[in-house]
């Protein structure tokens, strides 16, 4: 999957397959498929491990690098041990705080956290979500029509606004409904308590 074919997709949900007559152009096709990543990103996100030091005698580990971050799953302090030791922590800004009395010794921990998907030459999308994605960007797309048809006045007909606010509220509903499926048992709160034995 690629930025072109997801257009293709999504054109194909708005039955805007006419490249002679396009309603909608790639401009506004990109910009709504990127509101739907971004939504579709809170729910299932990338997820990655990477490994960052702890320092040692402080509860504090800065987690700065981790661009694109959406969410903050587990942190593994120490590492190695059987079963994992997922400690509780609390996240505030680009900084994790280890509670329970937790403080670093210099050596690793992981990280475990959801960052934003990207979908351009190349996608992380899984393949299950493609189509959810194409209809959640259609549904913005369909929206953002409606909302400039209703400020020209009536261009399009007299409820030309309304049909598509009517179709595009539809496939958002339905959107929004797919990904709390898809999305169940995550959390999607960004500076809170976690509970490592939640985890387990």
């Amino acid at each position: 999957m690629d930025l072109s074919t997801m257009r293709t997709l999504v054109r194909r949900d708005l039955k805007d397959e006419d490249a002679a007559t396009y309603r909608w152009p790639d401009t506004e096709i990109d910009r709504a498929i990127a509101k739907a990543v971004a939504e579709l990103s809170r729910y299932v996100p990338d997820e990655k491990k990477s490994t960052i030091a702890t320092t040692a005698g402080s509860s504090e580990i800065s987690i700065s690098t981790l661009t694109s971050r959406v969410s903050v799953d587990r942190v593994e302090f120490p590492v190695g041990d059987s079963p994992r030791s997922y400690q509780r922590f609390t996240l505030y800004i680009d900084t994790i705080t280890l509670i329970g009395g937790v403080e670093g010794d210099g050596t690793n921990c992981y990280v475990y956290w959801g960052a934003m998907h990207t979908l351009g030459a190349t996608s992380t999308i899984p393949a299950y979500l493609e189509d959810v994605l194409a209809q959640g960007a259609a549904a913005y797309a369909l929206l953002s029509e409606a909302q400039y048809r209703t400020d020209t006045a009536g261009f399009g007909g007299e409820k030309a606004d309304t049909d598509y606010q009517g179709w595009g509220a539809g496939m958002l509903k339905e959107f929004k409904s797919q990904l709390k499926r898809f999305g169940r048992g995550r959390n999607l709160k960004s500076s809170t308590l976690f509970q490592g034995d939640d985890y387990e």
